[in-house]
């Protein structure tokens, strides 16, 4: 399944998302800016829109899920949760997680 249809439903996953290269700048039909964290995975208005989009970088970069690990978001702030068993891919994920446009830092927390 991968962590984008996990973490936010099949029905993301059933359709390949057109992730915008850059997140900046990116103009909603209202005519305002969308906050880069805010950005979806279609360039729409999205709450979740860089978790999603760090979901689906995992999944891009065949990040192994076993649904040990989370994303989540605070603002531009990437946060992931993770059980000790997720501890092993833990480096991996936040240099993905740090690669994606918009995110600002990226901490990671484990379940308690």
């Amino acid at each position: 399944m991968g962590f984008l249809g996990r973490l936010f439903g099949k029905a993301v996953e059933t359709v390949k998302p057109a992730i915008p290269a850059q997140v900046m700048n990116v103009v909603a039909p209202d005519g305002k800016e969308i906050p880069p964290e805010r950005v979806g995975l279609n360039g729409e208005y999205d709450e979740s829109g860089l978790a999603k989009r760090v979901a689906a970088a995992f999944d891009d970069q065949n990040l192994p899920d076993d649904g040990q690990l989370w994303v989540a978001q605070t603002g531009s702030k990437v946060v992931l949760r993770y059980n000790p068993s997720a501890e092993s891919i833990l480096d991996q994920a936040k240099k993905i997680a740090m690669s994606v446009d918009g995110a600002g830092s990226v901490v990671a927390e484990p379940n308690s």
